[in-house]
């Protein structure tokens, strides 16, 4: 459980300081206050890394030269600073050299009315889904991304020379190939884990008992490790002529079909329920893997649902696990939703 969190110069807040309790934590304000940036500080203090950015740059205040996400999580002191020159975490106060035992203390899953991007975006997105939940649940996924990024950078300003050297770029093609063939082995057992939980949370939540949610991987640098080295010598040619390295996990996709047909040509209430049935699939996921139930971070996403689609989202959410809910009003709310927060003009104050 998340118990405090704490600010300094994230997003739009120059300091805050608040503490959650165990089940629903919901923070009420109009729009353009800051709400989304609480949960988005609660994300980056566990994971180290924001569900809205690819990068942690946009997150510092404007004029600041760094910020800092600090609290307790399971009674753990958790501290991040970051600056575009350099990073510092500490856990329990003792600086780690390493993130390796600071992820492990954590988890979270993100849902928001963004979501939608999961099902009509573009494949980054869905990537970008597979790696933070494999990051969460495969200690060395973490380590594998990184160590790919870094090969298929290099790799790719070499093939933006203007003239390609091919001994300096197959310096590159066996740390890639190396990296890339465990992102490959990992995301394809995560998608066949994930899929269960998610076709159940498409029929739960669509309420269509006979809709069948398929999910199929499809690598973006074959299958193992000897097609990747084959497939990548084979687009040479290919990689001369865009300038970028063309094959690899760099354009993995992940396939979302309803009944056999593409999630392209699903209604709007289907995609927006798919993209539910996602998060709900991480969330269920990591609280079957793990010891501790995650944090599930819900930003202004009930007052967007029916009452079905809403009761079925609330009573597939991991039983006991920890909610921050932010929200423009509670006229949704049916029942009592726990502790309820008031932010306005930056400043949060507690409810009830």
């Amino acid at each position: 459980m998340l118990t405090t969190l704490k600010l300094r110069d994230f997003r739009c807040f120059a300091a805050l300081e608040t503490e959650f309790a165990p089940g629903a934590n919901v923070i009420v304000g109009p729009n353009a206050q800051g709400k989304t940036s609480l949960l988005e500080a609660a994300c980056v203090l566990l994971r180290l890394q924001s569900p809205r950015a690819a990068t942690l740059g946009p997150l510092v205040r404007l004029g600041a030269a760094g910020f800092v996400v600090d609290g307790f999580y399971s009674g753990s002191h958790m501290q991040f600073y970051y600056s575009p020159r350099r990073k510092k975490l500490a856990l329990d106060s003792v600086e780690q050299r390493t993130a390796a035992e600071y992820l492990k203390i954590g988890r979270a899953v993100w849902f928001s009315n963004g979501d939608i991007a999961l099902v009509r975006g573009a494949a980054d997105e869905r990537r970008r889904y597979l790696d933070f939940v494999a990051t969460q649940l495969e200690p060395g996924y973490r380590r594998h991304l990184r160590n790919y990024e870094t090969a298929l950078r290099s790799r790719n300003r070499l093939l933006k020379m203007p003239t390609v050297r091919w001994r300096e770029v197959a310096a590159f093609d066996e740390p890639l190939i190396t990296a890339g063939t465990a992102l490959t082995q990992a995301r394809g057992a995560l998608i066949a884990a994930l899929e269960p939980y998610a076709a159940a949370a498409q029929r739960a939540i669509g309420g269509a008992v006979g809709e069948a949610l398929t999910m199929r991987y499809e690598p973006g640098c074959g299958g193992g490790d000897g097609e990747f080295f084959a497939n990548l010598a084979a687009s040479r040619e290919e990689d001369q002529r865009l300038r970028q390295t063309t094959v690899g996990p760099h354009r993995d996709e992940l396939v979302l079909e309803l009944n056999g047909l593409g999630s392209g040509l699903a209604s709007e209430g289907q995609q927006r329920t798919l993209a539910l049935a996602l998060r709900l699939a991480q969330a269920r996921l990591i609280a079957a893997r793990c010891e501790a139930l995650p944090l599930l971070l819900l930003d202004d996403i009930f007052g967007e649902l029916d009452p079905a689609r809403r009761n079925a989202l609330l009573e597939h959410l991991p039983a006991g696990a920890q909610q921050i809910i932010t929200t423009t009003h509670l006229d949704w709310a049916q029942t009592q939703m726990g502790r309820v927060f008031r932010l306005e003009n930056r400043v949060l104050t507690l409810k009830s």
